[in-house]
């Protein structure tokens, strides 16, 4: 295996719908946070957002099942992460090569960010942020519904903030 999450079982490809992808400007609300911080379980790594939350939604795809260790996964961008605890940056895990990679703590394994190429803002996910109760932090979307375990109620498919 070549260190991505890719092959039978793992069924998505370049240019599936992958973590963060950008709606359109009209279904992201317009609320400004200003600054947000956040960081890992052990606090190795610490973190510092600015700008508005955009796109906030969950993942169920395999990708985020198997990183998370979970059935959903719930992600927000940012314009601006600056890295500011003694840790640094994340270990970055390349999960499509020169595509996609996952940012976690090396110390506790949190997940913490992810960097897709084609997506200008820094995907973070929103349980790594300090305080997760923001009205633009609620999800608008639902990425791989299919993928969905039969067991959790779906996220409602609204395409627009709360916030907004």
């Amino acid at each position: 295996m070549d260190g991505t999450l890719m092959g039978p079982i793992y069924p998505l490809r370049l240019g599936d719908n992958l973590m963060n992808v950008t709606p359109a400007a009209d279904a992201q609300g317009t609320e400004t946070a200003g600054e947000r911080t956040g960081g890992c379980l052990c606090g190795h790594i610490r973190f510092t957002t600015r700008g508005p939350a955009v796109f906030p939604h969950t993942c169920v795809c395999r990708h985020c099942q198997k990183l998370g260790g979970t059935p959903v996964m719930w992600w927000v961008g940012f314009e601006t992460v600056t890295w500011t605890g003694e840790g640094g940056e994340p270990t970055w895990y390349e999960t499509f090569e020169g595509e996609a990679k996952r940012g976690f703590c090396p110390t506790c394994g949190s997940r913490l960010a992810a960097i897709d190429s084609d997506i200008p803002e820094i995907g973070i996910n929103v349980t790594a942020l300090d305080d997760t109760s923001g009205p633009d932090l609620v999800p608008i979307h639902a990425s791989f519904r299919d993928n969905a375990v039969h067991w959790l109620p779906p996220v409602p498919e609204t395409e627009h903030s709360a916030a907004g």
